[in-house]
């Protein structure tokens, strides 16, 4: 009995370990499964109550303005603030081209507007066009499959669809294509943040560039590059377009393959070099901690440093993730102005009224460091001035988050925020 309890002694020291590792797992799965019920809870109640919010205040509308065509560095530089415009002369471009329609979009739905796309550029491939379209696969899910079918003189690729089992393992293939990009006869261009369709079209305020000149190309050659990385067993594209190197007008890309992300260095390096203002439109703000201390360091040089993005956008999620980060901003002197009304989708920035930026990326770690994201960057004054008058335009439509009402806000709207907070790293 007594060595029995001595060699009982000898090996409990081991199985002791063992069984505490084992209970720190459990303890730690259990803590894990009820955090994630807490979060998954607190979004569907935060979701509930936006849905009534919209529907007891559904969305008046938004001031809105024509921009003249600029000459910018031997390009004409379209600005556009409404859809309807926009789409209008999207499909007039589509209409005119006589080599090659290449089309990039993130999310196209299949109404009347997407119906509307998919009808020209099938004409246009059957008049003997070169059409190439890469739509995200994900992202259109619940379009019909029948508007997903396409003419087969229609090149495309659906982005984002899992072939292999092994590419199930590969992080970089959950990046999104989140890109939006029409390029006609390489003459041609719109980038931004505008998707197609209906919603888009009277309902959203985005933002989003007409380029006609040298630029085009340059932009239209970007597609061919994604295009022939991302072919797989589709055919590449084997004819180039004249890319050339222009310091007024750049276009940054994000490249989720070669862990490639010079937008967010971008964002960052115009902040640091900002002497006068800072001007950002985001649809999503759950920016990291760089882009943070940038903008507050801005902030406190005496930069006037302005964020305004929708009070109330189409992911409440994203919401509840950026008011996480209203308090940090505002003791740091950045200004944020609330957009009502509207959905607000713009991604743009404008610095010391001469730099510019409008294109796909959002200030969130999806667009910062991992979606695909194109952005272009524009050193112009004349550019510069009508993205301001754009952020005045869009101001007028908002209130001003003041630092001493925000800190009164209810105490569960700051429970609501600590809760999801774990979840800024994943959006």
């Amino acid at each position: 009995m007594a060595a029995g309890s001595i060699s009982d002694m000898l090996v409990a020291p081991g199985q002791w370990l063992g069984r505490v590792r084992r209970s720190l797992r459990a303890i730690l799965a259990r803590v894990l499964a009820v955090a994630g019920s807490i979060q998954a809870f607190t979004l569907v109640i935060l979701t509930l109550v936006s849905e009534f919010r919209k529907r007891r205040h559904p969305p008046k509308g938004f001031p809105k303005t024509r921009f003249e065509e600029l000459d910018v560095d031997g390009n004409q530089l379209q600005l556009y603030c409404y859809g309807d415009h926009l789409f209008q002369d999207m499909l007039e471009a589509i209409d005119s081209a006589t080599q090659s329609i290449l089309l990039e979009t993130y999310i196209w739905k299949g109404d009347a507007l997407g119906q509307q796309f998919k009808e020209r550029l099938a004409a246009k491939a059957a008049a003997g066009v070169r059409v190439y379209v890469i739509y995200d696969s994900p992202a259109n899910l619940i379009v019909p499959r029948s508007f997903k079918r396409f003419p087969a003189n229609i090149h495309i690729i659906r982005y984002g669809s899992i072939g292999r089992p092994w590419q199930w393992i590969d992080p970089r293939q959950y990046a999104r294509d989140h890109r939006k990009l029409l390029v006609v006869d390489g003459k041609i261009a719109f980038i931004g943040g505008y998707n197609i369709g209906e919603l888009y079209r009277r309902q959203w305020r985005d933002t989003h560039v007409r380029v006609r000149g040298p630029h085009a190309a340059r932009l239209g050659q970007n597609f061919i590059d994604f295009w022939n990385r991302h072919a797989g067993r589709t055919e590449p594209i084997a004819w180039h377009l004249r890319r050339g190197v222009r310091a007024v007008i750049q276009h940054r890309t994000n490249d989720a393959r070669r862990l490639l992300f010079p937008i967010r260095d971008m964002y960052i390096d115009a902040i640091e070099r900002a002497e006068q203002r800072v001007w950002i439109t985001t649809a999503y703000f759950i920016p990291g901690e760089p882009l943070r201390e940038a903008l507050i360091g801005a902030a406190k040089r005496g930069v006037d440093v302005q964020v305004l993005l929708p009070w109330v956008s189409n992911h409440v999620s994203a919401d509840w993730l950026a008011r996480g980060f209203y308090s940090t901003m505002l003791d740091g002197g950045v200004r944020i102005f609330c957009y009502e009304h509207a959905m607000i989708h713009a991604k743009t920035m404008t610095v010391d009224s001469v730099w510019s930026t409008v294109g796909t990326a959002n200030l969130d770690r999806l667009s910062q460091l991992g979606n695909y994201e194109i952005n272009l960057e524009i050193y112009d004054q004349a550019f510069a001035a009508q993205m301001e008058q754009l952020f005045a335009i869009d101001r007028s439509n908002s209130f001003e988050l003041k630092h001493d009402e925000w800190q009164r806000r209810p105490w569960f709207a700051k429970l609501g925020e600590a809760v999801l907070a774990p979840l800024r790293p994943l959006i």
